[in-house]
């Protein structure tokens, strides 16, 4: 099937199923469609306002049969208020220095990534990936695409993120951090300086992917307030 966007048709398709990442015995199926040519700049960021992800290049969403737990979130950046306990890991990680790259991955990066992984989702479907495989996770991008490190006053790698970089908004896909400073609220503080960072530079919105209520994984991002989410109705505010 394709849609007509601004100035071009969109063809999408709809994958097979394949088990549920997030809640057990449920599947999942997505519609796709891919990001090519001189446009996928501009194809994105309309699909991004609809909801849509991107993973290499490819902007997905879920379509899943019977279930619609997975709900594209994001935060509006003028409005947001962080709460006491976030206030609290501004402050405490106020001492990491951030540096915004181009989307090359490195030897360092793949290690924190992998450290990451093993202590924090084992039982994930990323567990395994090789450099190969994570350098492709990085590099093969059709759009704005940065990479966001942090480092510590011993200028260790202690947190990163990969982002999306739009006119509207900077879109996290995916953050890791060093599994043994997990008290330091690594993650959180990660969102903390995206938002900050589109407040700066002037942004509406940072786009967090789709919360999950009933996945640990992913439920954390109902913690940022205001939230907005989208549905049948476009952008609405998440209660």
């Amino acid at each position: 099937m394709s849609v007509v966007g601004r100035n071009f048709p969109i063809p999408f398709l709809v994958t097979t199923e394949v088990p549920c990442p997030y809640l057990p015995d449920r599947m999942e199926r997505k519609v796709i469609t891919e990001l090519t040519g001189g446009n996928a700049p501009e194809l994105f960021e309309l699909l991004s306002h609809a909801g849509f992800r991107r993973s290499h290049s490819v902007a997905y969403r879920p379509a899943c049969a019977g279930c619609q737990a997975c709900v594209p979130v994001r935060i509006p950046v003028a409005s947001f208020q962080p709460n006491r306990t976030q206030r609290r890991v501004w402050r405490r990680c106020r001492h990491l220095t951030a540096r915004v790259r181009d989307n090359s991955p490195t030897e360092e990066q793949f290690d924190l990534f992998v450290r990451y992984l093993e202590a924090r989702h084992g039982d994930g479907e990323m567990v395994g990936m090789g450099p190969q495989d994570y350098g492709g996770m990085v590099a093969d991008s059709p759009v704005d695409t940065r990479m966001v490190e942090f480092r510590d006053p011993d200028h260790m790698l202690t947190a990163a993120c990969l982002t999306d970089w739009g006119l509207d908004g900077i879109s996290a896909v995916y953050s890791f951090f060093d599994p043994e400073r997990a008290e330091e609220s690594l993650g959180t503080y990660v969102v903390l300086w995206l938002v900050e960072t589109a407040r700066q530079l002037g942004m509406e919105f940072v786009y967090l992917g789709y919360l999950v209520e009933n996945s640990r994984k992913m439920a954390y991002k109902s913690q940022f307030r205001p939230l907005e989410a989208y549905g049948p109705e476009g952008w609405r505010p998440f209660l």
